[in-house]
């Protein structure tokens, strides 16, 4: 990343890391080494305005620390958006293992990185991610008690997350087509994992016609025969005839190429980042007249469900919790339409309202 050779000498303004925090105004980074267990972290936490940042821990092979410092930086400030949009009183944060998940996991390597989490005495709240299981988590929490999303406890998130998904693609129905039923119409889902096997089985009892693409050609082959889905290939999923695109797997699917193949009228899933680039597929997708639900307003189910366990709160609750997000969706796209702005600039200015709002009531007397 960077070398200080004289500190004496060194601009801090001039540091790029301090420069990309000040970028999204990140709270802090928390660089974490332990040479004895190979562990290499970064935890930033973003915005603590609403409450302590919560997100999730994932364990990937960077290229370089470079590479590892965006994607926490991004993933981080994307989680404050998430939370505030949702009504959670909870802030923006998260880390990053750089490491090969199947080949660096121990268990001194996990609690090493927990004394790293609890050294923050509760300013990040950690849990699961890519890469990470339940048992490393485990580990985590043999060192710190900041951790959420342990087994036994709130359980599988997948099941919520799915339906705050669902809920917010019978919104974005409405908008677009008058009603919210999904009865009949042509729903492209790709990726049928844990969220998206639960969302084509809610569209399956909605009577839509579902097609499908994974890279796991079993669980493919066992969820079309489970729920009467249309096998479709990888590439092929952009250019059927489709009403609405649900992408629940891989980020940026939302690009100049397929932009041009999409025949939808809605864009709505359970992945991240589905944007390539917000700016310029935001807009393109509007202009289009296709509605784009935002993902890390649609998605949150998952992180609702860590915070009903981080507040003692029922599975019933949380799953009341993801139903709104069909009126959190609603007025995204209401009020793009009426301003004639794109869907996820509404999220963001909603979202920044929210804790514009509520730092003034945390400001001293």
């Amino acid at each position: 990343m960077f070398e200080v050779k004289n500190i004496e000498d060194t601009n801090l303004a001039d540091n790029p890391v301090i420069a990309q925090m000040s970028k999204y105004n990140h709270e802090q980074i928390l660089f974490c080494n332990d040479n004895a267990t190979g562990l290499k972290a970064i935890i930033a936490v973003h915005n603590t305005v609403l409450g302590p940042a919560l997100g999730g821990t994932r364990m990937w092979p960077y290229a370089s620390e470079t590479e590892a410092l965006n994607d926490v930086l991004r993933l981080s400030r994307g989680m404050t958006y998430k939370n505030s949009i949702s009504g959670l009183n909870l802030g923006g944060g998260k880390a990053v293992i750089i490491g090969d998940s199947r080949s660096m996991k121990s268990e001194a390597l996990f609690r090493r990185f927990g004394k790293f989490v609890n050294s923050l005495a509760g300013k990040y709240i950690t849990a699961e991610d890519v890469g990470i299981s339940p048992i490393d988590m485990t580990y985590v929490n043999m060192e710190t008690n900041h951790v959420v999303g342990l087994p036994g406890r709130s359980g599988d998130p997948s099941p919520v997350t799915a339906h705050g998904t669902y809920m917010g693609m019978k919104a974005c129905a409405k908008q677009q087509f008058g009603s919210d039923s999904l009865s009949g119409k042509k729903i492209a889902v790709q990726g049928v994992g844990h969220v998206g096997e639960y969302l084509v089985a809610a569209l399956a009892k909605e009577n839509a016609e579902i097609f499908i693409t994974d890279i796991h050609e079993p669980t493919l082959a066992r969820v079309a025969k489970q729920y009467g889905a249309k096998v479709v290939g990888l590439n092929e999923i952009y250019d059927i005839d489709m009403d609405i695109y649900a992408p629940c797997a891989l980020g940026a699917t939302v690009n100049d190429d397929t932009l041009s193949r999409l025949k939808c009228s809605i864009i709505a899933g359970a992945a991240n980042n589905q944007l390539q680039n917000e700016d310029v597929h935001g807009r393109i997708v509007m202009e289009k007249g296709i509605i784009y639900a935002p993902d890390y307003a649609l998605n949150a189910g998952g992180v609702i469900n860590c915070y009903s366990e981080v507040k003692g709160l029922s599975p019933e609750w949380a799953m009341g919790q993801a139903e709104a997000i069909y009126t959190t969706i609603q007025n995204i796209v209401q009020r793009s339409a009426a301003e004639k702005i794109p869907t996820y600039q509404i999220a963001n200015k909603m979202a920044e309202e929210r804790i514009e709002s509520i730092g003034k009531v945390k400001l001293p007397l």
